[in-house]
């Protein structure tokens, strides 16, 4: 009884435990680059160079503007919140019952004391909360347009990953961007990312050894009473 009951504390302890998101690996599907699927011409053979799927405008630039296209996002994020709170409550009540008199107004005594009620209290309570973030990101990464939506705006996702001593650093970006907004040096600052989703972490030992184990993730969580 002593090992099932022991299996069963262990197996609750786990289940209390968060879940374990599946590892991010390198080359995932889902932010491998779109290639566009052109239609097959066919070949004359006139000598000439020119694909009509590949023809730019006279008055064109090379900025990116189709599936498939490179376009380079730079990362300049800066986040900063800060939030207070204080709260403080302060209650006293007292009720008091004069001496009880009897016929004549003497008071009324039993055993030599004379009967009399008081009643007091006095409740306190004092809150105080801070709390302070601050976020910053700066560097690029170049992504690839992904789809072209009916108003031209451009769907983009991409990831860069950096092999290191003991393990790797990825960043991964996906969102919505106009093309007005792309300088000509095909370019766009992140804060222009309408939907942005940004990515910045890593893997291998560093990163696990700021992991918290399945046991003082049951601690943290709301299943511990304390």
């Amino acid at each position: 009884m002593r090992i099932l009951g022991l299996s069963a504390a262990l197996l609750i302890l786990g289940g209390c435990a968060s879940t374990n998101e599946p590892p991010v690996q390198a080359n995932d599907p889902s932010f491998a680059p779109v290639v566009p699927d052109y239609p097959r011409e066919t070949v004359v053979e006139d000598g000439s160079l020119f694909r009509s799927h590949m023809a730019n405008s006279l008055y064109s630039d090379v900025t990116a503007r189709r599936v498939g296209d490179i376009i380079t996002v730079t990362l300049n994020e800066s986040t900063s919140a800060s939030k207070s709170a204080d709260t403080s409550t302060a209650k006293d009540t007292n009720v008091n019952l004069d001496t009880i008199t009897g016929l004549g107004g003497q008071a009324v005594n039993i055993g030599g004391q004379s009967i009399q009620l008081g009643i007091g209290s006095s409740r306190d309570f004092t809150g105080d909360a801070a709390a302070n973030q601050s976020n910053s990101l700066d560097g690029a990464i170049s992504v690839t347009v992904v789809d072209v939506l009916p108003n031209n705006n451009l769907v983009i996702r991409g990831e860069k990953w950096l092999t290191l001593n003991h393990g790797d650093e990825y960043i991964r970006l996906t969102g919505i961007i106009r093309p007005a907004d792309i300088s000509p040096e095909n370019e766009i600052v992140s804060t222009k990312v309408a939907n942005a989703r940004i990515q910045y972490s890593g893997t291998g030992t560093f990163a696990r050894a700021q992991e918290k184990g399945w046991l003082t993730q049951f601690f943290d969580s709301t299943w511990w009473p304390l």
